[in-house]
């Protein structure tokens, strides 16, 4: 929920990039409240990447050295550890959970920027639109579901629907203007939710989460596996998530 609104929030723009907001018919989000295929439970991959598909993913958002994306692999090499498909980040760099955003737990010539926290970041997105857009029928029409709590902008005009924990704005455009709101503004978040008019798969992240999910059919996900440039791990729809 929207629960810590910003003092000062501009009113929010009907177009977020090149996705508009829908202003009345949520209808096409009935299958992720329990109108249609029902949630899944909080915390766990089908509760962000909705239930009911074949086989499900988990990408990792990159930590960074400088402006350079750097794996969680290359990392937990440095750091002693190893990832596994539900290793948390903080259990990556060996940290206390409470302290993970310490500036200065990074290591020196390996990262310096934690692993990046919200819905999928931007060069991520552009490495999974191709991806994405081989495993639908209908790229040109796609939903996206946008959490009313981010940034500066003022959500209560628009209507919102309901996923665990989180009050969505319902947009509306194509697969390949996924990413388009970082062109309204550069700290843009982009959308929580991405699911196309044939609900081939739906991708999934969140605020509180490092991780962007993904369920799909099986091809969709062993394509996702072998992205080279995309760190991606098969999980299960009961997965924890991190």
């Amino acid at each position: 929920m929207n629960d810590f609104r910003l003092v000062h929030q501009d009113p929010a723009p009907e177009w977020y990039g090149r996705l508009r907001a829908q202003t009345d018919d949520l209808s096409p989000a009935d299958w992720l409240t329990g109108q249609g295929a029902g949630q899944g439970a909080f915390g766990t991959v089908a509760g962000v990447a909705a239930p009911g598909f074949a086989a499900y993913a988990r990408i990792l958002h990159p930590a960074r050295l400088g402006e350079r994306p750097v794996r969680w692999s290359t990392v937990a090499a440095a750091h002693g550890t190893r990832v596994t498909p539900v290793i948390r980040w903080h259990e990556v760099i060996e940290a206390d959970e409470e302290y993970v955003n310490r500036s200065d737990l990074g290591l020196p010539g390996v990262w310096d920027e934690h692993a990046a926290g919200g819905p999928t970041p931007p060069d991520v997105a552009q490495a999974l639109l191709p991806v994405l857009a081989r495993h639908t029928g209908t790229p040109e029409q796609c939903w996206f579901g946008l959490w009313a709590g981010y940034g500066r902008w003022d959500w209560d005009r628009f209507p919102t629907f309901e996923t665990p924990g989180r009050d969505e704005v319902l947009l509306t455009g194509r697969l390949a203007d996924a990413a388009s709101p970082v062109s309204l503004d550069e700290f843009a978040e982009l959308p929580d939710l991405w699911w196309p008019q044939d609900r081939a798969w739906c991708l999934g992240g969140d605020v509180d989460l490092v991780s962007t999910y993904i369920g799909g059919s099986p091809e969709l996900i062993a394509d996702l596996l072998a992205t080279a440039d995309l760190e991606a791990h098969p999980v299960q729809p009961d997965d924890l998530v991190g």
